[in-house]
């Protein structure tokens, strides 16, 4: 027995070893699989190696991004220089970011799911002649200009009315009414009278009374050859045309001058056309016209333009535009839709661009532009003509650009949430237009290079009340020779979201308006806090959650 228990020892021991090199080959080999697989070296990823070099390198702190200012959504365009809650909404503000803007300054970005379940679709800007013809709608209407009245010249009774009614078309000289006019019958029996005394100077004056009277020379005629006064009196139509009123009625009693009948004339008739008011100053009176009418397919009625009315469609905001056509056959009736082309000389060639892809905001027009995939920019654009379903852009867009043609107004709604805003569309000589000039007096709180802070007094104009802001300088040397505590009066600008100093200087003997405040003294160190482009009254509460003002 105690020759054996070495042995045993030895046994136990030998075991353990062959276990040791059993785990370490498999060990080895699990690592040499992981580096065929990964393609390394099967040597360069001992951890003996690279715990020294994971172990003396921290991992990088992620960059803190610079925030700008704060702002309300719903009201982007006035900044807060601290976080807290919207004086406007119940929300938080929310911060702008640097790399924000440089982002925004780019457009709006839209991705492709985006694009897709917004219907986002986009139209070439193109080049096309313009004219200044003008497509329009139209009614065919009667010629006012030619309308006649047959009147009752003496009192009388009337005894036929020949059946006539509004409606009726009538050729000049037609019957329209028999009257019994006593006073005509008593002249004619005196004038018969008087030509059989034989007395020459009698009987012409008894024939002028009769003309007096109204009577024509072809009754006076016929009553002089047949020697018989004539008691009824067939009244006829002084013109031909259509009866559009009929005022007498068989068994009434007419007096003098009373209107029997109006007529109105077929010979021409007006086609009144609806044009955009947008349009009034390419329409003249005397302007050729092509007048096309649904009820003769493939007949064009040539006429002009007699007259532009000078009072425009209060409801559907057009012109009323009269043009006047011939008439032969009477094939052009009153009330018949017409369709009218206003002929004008040719423009040349402009830039044209759908109309749904103008968004118009009361004060200006924009596009947006295609800037890059998914990007689209704010375009201020100046606007001319319509052209059916395009209108041209005077400035602006230039040809080949890709404009939003669908789905615009969400693109601006976006925009508008961003802050981003589109660049005042420049003048015809290329300059930008001039914004208006504020003179305002002010303190100086700190100057820089391009930009200077002041604490400014109100400015009614623009219902701006005192406050400590930041202001652009339009050139460098503007503030030259300014320190942080000087009186001056300055001009500024508004471009854009921008206030730009046109003009400053010192104030002549200005004193101190605001010595003796205990809020003076914090303005220039509160204004530092602030960055660029922040306004910050002095009044505003030191709490961020209920004092953050504009």
């Amino acid at each position: 027995m105690a020759a054996t228990k070495p042995s045993s020892s030895r046994t136990v021991i030998a075991g353990m070893v062959m276990l040791a090199l059993g785990l370490a080959a498999g060990w080895g080999v699990s690592r040499w699989q992981a580096q065929r697989a990964g393609g390394g070296d099967m040597h360069a990823g001992h951890e003996g190696h690279a715990a020294p070099a994971a172990a003396g390198t921290a991992p990088a702190a992620p960059a803190e991004r610079k925030v700008l200012y704060w702002y309300d959504p719903m009201v982007p365009s006035q900044k807060f220089d601290k976080p807290g809650k919207s004086p406007f909404m119940d929300m938080q503000l929310v911060p702008k970011y640097a790399d924000e803007a440089d982002a925004a300054g780019q457009g709006v970005a839209v991705s492709p799911q985006a694009q897709q379940s917004l219907g986002l679709r986009v139209a070439k800007a193109e080049k096309a002649p313009v004219s200044a013809s003008i497509d329009a709608v139209g009614t065919v209407l009667l010629n006012e200009r030619d309308v006649s009245v047959l009147q009752a010249r003496a009192n009388g009774f009337v005894e036929r009315t020949h059946g006539r009614a509004p409606g009726d078309v009538v050729a000049a000289g037609a019957p329209i009414v028999d009257v019994l006019m006593p006073e005509w019958l008593s002249a004619q029996q005196e004038f018969l009278a008087v030509r059989a005394t034989g007395d020459a100077t009698l009987t012409a004056a008894a024939r002028n009374r009769l003309v007096l009277l109204g009577m024509g020379p072809e009754l006076i005629e016929r009553v002089a050859a047949a020697g018989q006064p004539e008691a009824v009196q067939t009244l006829t139509a002084p013109t031909g045309g259509v009866i559009v009123e009929l005022m007498v009625r068989q068994g009434m009693t007419v007096g003098m001058n009373m209107p029997l009948v109006r007529i109105n004339g077929l010979a021409t008739v007006w086609v009144e056309a609806a044009v955009p008011e947008l349009l009034a100053a390419t329409v003249a009176p005397g302007q050729a016209a092509e007048v096309r009418l649904p009820a003769t397919p493939g007949q064009v009625t040539k006429g002009r333009v007699a007259a532009v009315l000078p009072e425009a469609n209060r409801d559907t905001r057009t012109l009323r535009v009269r043009v006047e056509l011939p008439n032969p056959g009477l094939r052009l009736r009153a009330g018949m839709f017409a369709q009218v082309a206003l002929k004008g000389a040719p423009q040349g060639d402009a830039v044209v661009v759908p109309i749904e892809a103008v968004v118009r905001t009361g004060k200006r027009a924009l596009v947006y532009v295609l800037d890059s995939p998914g990007r689209y920019r704010p375009v201020e654009v100046e606007l001319g003509p319509e052209m059916g379903e395009r209108v041209v852009v005077r400035r602006g867009v230039e040809v080949g650009q890709q404009v939003v043609a669908s789905g615009q107004f969400l693109v601006d709604s976006e925009a508008s949430l961003q802050g981003i805003t589109a660049r005042a569309v420049p003048r015809a000589g290329g300059a930008a237009p001039t914004a208006a000039e504020h003179e305002v007096g002010g303190t100086v709180i700190s100057v820089e290079s391009k930009e200077i802070t002041l604490d400014h007094d109100p400015v009614p104009a623009i219902k701006w009340p005192r406050m400590t802001m930041p202001f652009q300088l339009a050139r460098p040397d503007i503030a030259k020779g300014l320190k942080a505590g000087d009186k001056v009066i300055f001009k500024f600008r508004q471009q854009g979201d921008e206030s730009v100093v046109t003009a400053i200087k010192p104030a002549p003997g200005a004193a101190d308006p605001h010595a003796g405040h205990a809020g003076h003294a914090g303005h220039a160190g509160h204004a530092g806090q602030g960055a660029p482009g922040v306004q910050t009254r002095p009044s505003a509460p030191a709490a961020p959650a209920s004092g953050n003002k504009p």
